[in-house]
């Protein structure tokens, strides 16, 4: 009866949210990506509407990615020794500060104090900021993560984890289009601080995790640690390098403002709707695999997931009606979501628990910087090849990349997750 209690419990599809802490978990990340996704959509189209220059939202990426990779080995040596709800609440009180200047500059009476140009500086500053807490933020909740859920339960747990995330980016950037539209930025951003508030509660609801790592040597040596440990397994540096390529050269998303008001012709609204778009695809699919994972053989499945990115963000390039973009913007996420899932499962099976932070930050310098370093190719190739050659070129890049690395990891298609787990 024992055997059939435990086989049952195995699949529960539902056995992480049975851990009252885990909840508590995903609702600092729910509220936390929520406020996080409103801002992106809010600060685009902000931006955009002040600087008329494409380039302006690839800066934004630029901006965040510089901090975020730069501090991101470091965060993670200080998320592996140090107490991680703690440690949390330092990063959210940071975002928060960040954002709480951005919705100060944005009143509409700053205006007779400073000009359009001292605005976007400043922006760009306090993005750079946030920038800083997400090279810990990453280490920090990954680490986090596994100290609240059981080993056996990390592909259930990664899913709803991932299911939590992708349900505030279809809310936020629908809730920023339409309330930037409604009620004015600054009045927006007064909401995203509610919610980064709402966030910095649910971490009360934390208990404190210490570290299972102590430094028995330099930073130095911990920090090549972890770095040797990504580059000898073969499955997480490859799963690692084709996000950090593809989404790099496929990172077109950041030039939907410009794709909704130059191209499409739409107004806000229906912007928040496309940026939603890829969520929604990302959410629904996210839920079926709770039931069905992809990880009975998760290269092979990695690489038609990034196979069908990228065809999807040729798509959305090459079309000039709402309803068709919106189509594609949904396949992307939808297969966006499937290359998702299979990463994080990786990491969390092959990571050790003293290394994880170590691990993760590696990760953030691969993955973190892949969205944000793309924004800025994104932007940079709009300035000079336009909005649409510069979301197809992006497009056929990331099937490039896919089929390059087909060619060289052959020998990983057939393993399943029990192959991964003991290697």
């Amino acid at each position: 009866m024992e055997t059939d209690s435990n086989t049952q419990i195995k699949k529960d599809p539902y056995i992480s949210l049975r851990y009252p802490e885990f909840r508590a978990y995903l609702g600092v990340r729910f509220f936390l990506t929520f406020a996080y996704q409103i801002q992106a959509v809010v600060i685009g189209w902000y931006l955009y509407n002040l600087t008329k220059d494409p380039l302006s939202l690839g800066m934004i990426g630029l901006a965040e990615a510089i901090p975020s990779v730069g501090i991101a080995l470091y965060g993670g040596y200080v998320a592996d020794k140090s107490e991680k709800t703690g440690m949390l609440k330092w990063i959210l009180a940071g975002m928060f500060l960040s954002s709480l200047v951005i919705y100060f500059i944005t009143l509409p009476g700053t205006a007779s104090y400073i000009n359009h140009k001292q605005v976007v500086g400043i922006i760009y500053v306090m993005i750079f900021v946030i920038g800083i807490a997400r090279g810990f933020m990453a280490p920090t909740v990954f680490s986090l993560m596994a100290a609240i859920i059981p080993r056996e339960h990390y592909p259930n747990s990664s899913t709803w984890n991932s299911t939590s995330w992708q349900i505030a980016t279809i809310a936020g950037p629908a809730a920023g289009g339409l309330m930037y539209a409604g009620v004015g930025v600054s009045n927006t951003f007064l909401v995203i601080l509610i919610l980064l508030a709402v966030s910095f509660a649910c971490v009360m609801f934390l208990k404190k995790h210490p570290a299972q790592f102590v430094p028995k040597e330099s930073i130095t040596k911990s920090l090549s640690e972890g770095i040797r440990f990504v580059f000898n397994s073969r499955m997480m540096l490859g799963a690692m390098s084709l996000d950090l390529f593809s989404v790099f050269f496929g990172g077109a998303v950041a030039l939907i403002p410009v794709l909704a008001k130059e191209v499409l012709n739409v107004g806000a609204e229906q912007f928040g709707l496309m940026r939603a778009a890829p969520a929604v695809g990302a959410v629904l699919t996210m839920l079926m695999m709770t039931k069905y994972p992809p990880m009975n053989k998760p290269w092979r499945n990695l690489l038609i997931a990034v196979t069908g990115f990228g065809i999807s963000i040729i798509g959305y390039g090459l079309s000039r009606n709402l309803y068709l973009t919106l189509f594609f913007l949904f396949f992307e996420g939808a297969f966006d979501s499937v290359s998702v899932i299979i990463r994080s499962t990786i990491m969390q099976l092959l990571t050790p628990d003293e290394m994880r932070g170590r691990v993760s930050s590696v990760n953030s310098m691969f993955i973190g910087s892949s969205n944000e370093l793309g924004a800025f190719e994104s932007g940079l190739s709009a300035r000079l090849l336009g909005t649409v050659p510069a979301i197809v070129f992006g497009g056929s890049v990331t099937l490039l990349v896919v089929s390059i690395t087909y060619l060289k990891t052959k020998k990983l298609l057939p393993l399943g997750v029990k192959e991964i787990h003991a290697g």
